[in-house]
C-alpha cells in the first residue's frame, strides 16, 4: 500500500491543496493520500492559525467528502504541544505496518528537513516528495533528497483569508463545500465584510 501524508495548517483549506493531492495520487500511485491538519506547527509557533482546529478539520472533510482516496486525519489537532510530523509518521505506520509512507512538503521546507524534530527517524519512515513553491531560491540548489512534484499553485490560504476580509469573493479558490462553511460560520471576516 502506498498513502502519502500532507499536513499543514489549512487554514482553509484551497483548490490548490486539492490540485497538489491529486498530483500526487496520480504521479506517485497513492492508494491513500491523508491530509493531517495541524493544531501547533513547530516551524511557525509565532503563527496561530486564524479559524479554531474543529473548523479547520470540518472545512477538510467536507473537501475531500466523496473521494475514495483522500481521508483526513485530526491526530495532531488532539496532541498537546507542536505537532511532531515523526510522531504522526510513527502512529500511520503503526496503523498500515506494510505501507510505503510519502510526505508532502513544499519545497521552501527542504533547505530546514535537519532541523526537523528526530529527522533521522523520520527519514527511516518517509519518503519525501515536495512541490514547487516557485520562490526566488526555488532555483539554487538540487534537493535530491525528495521526489519532486512539479505544478505551480498560485493560491494560498493567505489570500483566501484577506480576500474574505476585504469583502472580496473566493468562489472558485475553494470549493463550494467550504466556502459555504465559512460563510456559514462567518470565518476570516473582518467586522465590515459584507458577506
Amino acid at each position: 500500500m502506498r498513502i502519502a501524508l500532507f499536513g499543514g495548517s489549512f487554514d482553509p483549506v484551497h483548490h490548490g491543496h486539492l490540485l497538489l493531492a491529486q498530483d500526487a495520487l496520480e504521479q506517485l500511485q497513492l492508494d491513500r493520500l491523508v491530509f493531517i491538519p495541524a493544531a501547533v506547527n513547530p516551524h511557525k509557533l509565532h503563527s496561530v492559525p486564524k479559524a479554531d482546529a474543529r473548523h479547520r478539520l470540518k472545512m477538510l472533510e467536507a473537501a475531500v467528502a466523496g473521494e475514495e482516496k483522500l481521508s483526513v486525519d485530526p491526530q495532531e489537532l488532539y496532541r498537546e504541544g507542536p505537532s511532531y510530523t515523526v510522531d504522526t509518521a510513527e502512529a500511520i505506520q503503526a496503523m498500515w505496518p506494510e505501507a510505503r509512507l510519502f510526505l508532502l512538503l513544499g519545497e521552501d521546507n527542504l533547505q530546514n528537513l535537519h532541523t526537523w524534530h528526530k529527522i533521522h527517524r523520520l527519514r527511516q519512515l518517509v519518503e519525501f516528495v515536495s512541490f514547487g513553491r516557485y520562490t526566488e531560491k526555488s532555483g539554487e540548489a538540487q534537493h535530491t533528497e525528495a521526489v519532486q512534484l512539479g505544478r505551480r499553485v498560485d493560491i494560498s490560504s493567505t489570500e483566501v483569508r484577506q480576500r474574505i476580509a476585504g469583502g472580496l469573493s473566493i468562489r472558485y479558490l475553494v470549493p463550494e463545500s467550504v466556502r459555504a462553511f465559512i460563510y456559514s460560520h462567518a470565518l476570516y471576516q473582518s467586522p465590515k465584510s459584507p458577506y
